[in-house]
């Protein structure tokens, strides 16, 4: 397994992660996910470990805590092996103070993570979603605090606009706060929004991007194909209407370029387009989830090597969108690329 840091900190962590949505699911969402219990927890994360996986990813959102008492109970007795990133933001509630980041919420919500968890300290604490009622200023002040406490070692955000998170990163070296260093994002060979904005945000601020569903919301998984129906078992069943949108014709397109790479490589579609992420600039490291085992070694085997220059000019050219205003006019114009050099 290969480390690099989290963005500009200087905190190690595996090119791949472990995210444990899957652990204890309930409702719609997360049960469709998985409902792994803390024995088949602990065996998935005994397989990380073994990998060199040791970050571990999870929210108080997911399945109402549940997922972070199972973590909590499968790493019982091993907690100085493994990182703990959990996420807080998103409502848990109908009360007014069940969701965003004041500071009341952030420091509750962190304190019930830490009592679930059964631990001490949170490794990376991540704001799950951008809040506009709440000052910048109290929110970094609140996790100046949490970081002064020893409660929690790094802070970062998920799912942030970019200008909201470069506000941030302002006021942070305005007041001499600790800044944000990583970035849980959407990013995907079928989800390239990232890199219009958020990407070149994090290369000049030292944000580090956590990449969640690397595989599209399933799409990628090699099971789903043009001209037929989504195979059984399949989570997009149940759960496609909570994932980011996608047009058929370029997920076939993408899919298509993957099945080539696969041919050639003899690597299966989720390992290729895991490694594709891999290589993309500004990436600490991708997220993976599994239900079984056999999910899980499969995921693991997306490292120990690279696509070639020309496998991945191919995945590029397949899954290559039109960027957003203000970036269209300009992408297409050869001088371009002389104002905007590639992210290295």
């Amino acid at each position: 397994m290969d480390y690099r840091q989290l963005g500009s900190s200087g905190l190690r962590v595996p090119v791949l992660s472990f995210g444990t949505g899957t652990f204890g699911g309930t409702g719609p969402l997360f049960g469709a996910w998985g409902t792994s219990d803390a024995v088949e927890a602990r065996r998935l994360i005994d397989i990380c470990l073994e990998a060199g996986v040791n970050l571990f990813d999870t929210a108080d959102v997911y399945s109402d805590g549940a997922s972070e008492r199972v973590l909590g109970e499968a790493i019982k007795g091993r907690r100085n092996q493994v990182l703990i990133s959990t996420k807080t933001g998103l409502p848990i509630g109908d009360g007014p103070g069940d969701w965003g980041v004041s500071r009341s919420r952030v420091i509750g919500a962190v304190e019930g993570a830490l009592k679930r968890l059964e631990t001490d300290y949170i490794d990376l604490l991540q704001l799950h979603a951008f809040d506009a009622s709440t000052p910048i200023e109290e929110l970094l002040a609140t996790l100046e605090t949490l970081v002064a406490s020893g409660k929690v070692r790094h802070t970062g955000v998920s799912n942030y606009p970019g200008w909201a998170l470069m506000k941030a990163q302002a006021a942070a070296d305005r007041h001499g706060r600790p800044r944000f260093v990583a970035h849980q994002v959407y990013y995907s060979l079928i989800g390239r929004d990232y890199e219009a904005d958020l990407m070149p945000l994090a290369f000049d601020q030292g944000v580090g991007a956590l990449v969640w569903s690397p595989l599209g919301w399933g799409r990628l998984t090699g099971k789903v194909r043009r001209d037929a129906p989504i195979p059984e078992g399949s989570r997009l069943h149940e759960t496609a209407a909570f994932a980011p949108p996608v047009e058929d014709e370029h997920l076939y397109r993408v899919v298509d370029a993957l099945d080539a790479v696969a041919a050639e490589t003899g690597r299966t579609v989720p390992q290729i387009a895991i490694n594709w992420l891999l290589q993309r600039p500004t990436v600490s490291s991708v997220i993976i989830g599994a239900r079984n085992e056999d999910q899980l070694r499969q995921n693991l085997g997306a490292v120990g090597w690279s696509l070639t220059r020309d496998q991945i000019a191919a995945l590029d050219a397949a899954s290559a969108i039109t960027p957003p205003y203000p970036h269209t006019p300009y992408a297409r114009q050869a001088g371009f690329a002389r104002l905007n050099p590639p992210l290295v």
